[in-house]
């Protein structure tokens, strides 16, 4: 967002009460100054951020990475609005096979607990930690 010349103007007049007739093109060259600085800063990074991506900077949308088009409600709207890429029709069946032919085991094929009888020691596996 722009600030209009409004603001610009108010923020100029303070500027130069506060600064005074001396000190203000000392303060005046030094942001022009900063700006060039920043613009050949931003001009460097755009040069290597080219030679680096290659032909793949042209095909970038930099629009879309733009974050002043960051919008939550637009994100959620589109995603909802998406049409999912596959469907499983059962997913629960889906899951179970995939998981027998992984050879893991599935809510049917769980193992049964024994309780352990006063004084016994609980199994132990040295190698699973």
């Amino acid at each position: 967002m722009l600030p209009s010349f409004d603001k610009i103007f108010v923020i100029a007049l303070i500027a130069v009460m506060l600064l005074g007739p001396t000190r203000l093109p000392i303060y005046a060259q030094k942001l022009g100054q900063l700006v060039r600085t920043v613009r050949g800063m931003a001009d460097t990074a755009r040069a290597r951020m080219k030679e680096e991506m290659g032909e793949e900077y042209n095909d970038v949308d930099w629009q879309k990475l733009d974050p002043r088009q960051y919008d939550p409600r637009r994100i959620i709207r589109d995603a909802l609005l998406d049409e999912p890429t596959t469907v499983i029709s059962t997913p629960a069946s889906a899951a179970a096979a995939s998981a027998v032919a992984a050879g893991l085991p599935t809510r049917s094929s769980r193992a049964t607990v024994v309780p352990l009888s006063a004084g016994e020691a609980p199994p132990y596996d040295n190698e699973a930690t």
